[in-house]
């Protein structure tokens, strides 16, 4: 099973909270992910979410507590996953997408209240939300059930 750590980066905007995310197109499906990416060897989560966000976005953030974890099994790809995600604070430059480093297409602000409507990887949209109600440890919340891209 691989570690997916990735950070959960938010701003006020005219009156609502908007997630950062990065835009994807796989099987022409727009898809959603969270900022974040693989762990080099030797390398702890935190350590990984600011290398990741410094390379593929050229910004820094300041890595806070984790927000959930849970585990995706894609049993016809056999590339089970064990997602987790960190609030990260302090958002230092402009994101930028640097097409070097990453596949994404386009850095979006998305509202919250799109979250749970939008085609994620992973399908964590609606799992995250009470977070920002809450902002406690959300824990472990099992399977992250997820629809294959083809």
């Amino acid at each position: 099973m691989k570690v997916r750590p990735s950070a959960l980066i938010w701003r006020q905007n005219a009156n609502q909270t908007e997630v950062l995310l990065m835009r994807y197109c796989y099987g022409d499906q727009d898809v959603f992910a969270l900022p974040g990416g693989n762990p080099d060897r030797g390398e702890i989560l935190p350590e990984t979410i600011v290398r990741e966000i410094q390379e593929e976005l050229g910004v820094s953030v300041e890595v806070g507590e984790m927000v959930l974890a849970g585990e995706m099994l894609l049993t016809q790809r056999n590339d089970d996953v064990l997602h987790v995600v960190f609030a990260a604070r302090n958002l230092q430059g402009d994101p930028a997408l640097n097409p070097a480093e990453t596949t994404a297409l386009e850095l979006v602000w998305k509202p919250i209240s799109d979250l749970a409507s939008l085609n994620m990887y992973p399908n964590i949209g609606a799992k995250i939300l009470p977070w920002f109600t809450s902002a406690t440890y959300l824990g472990y919340v099992g399977r992250i059930e997820q629809q294959y891209f083809g």
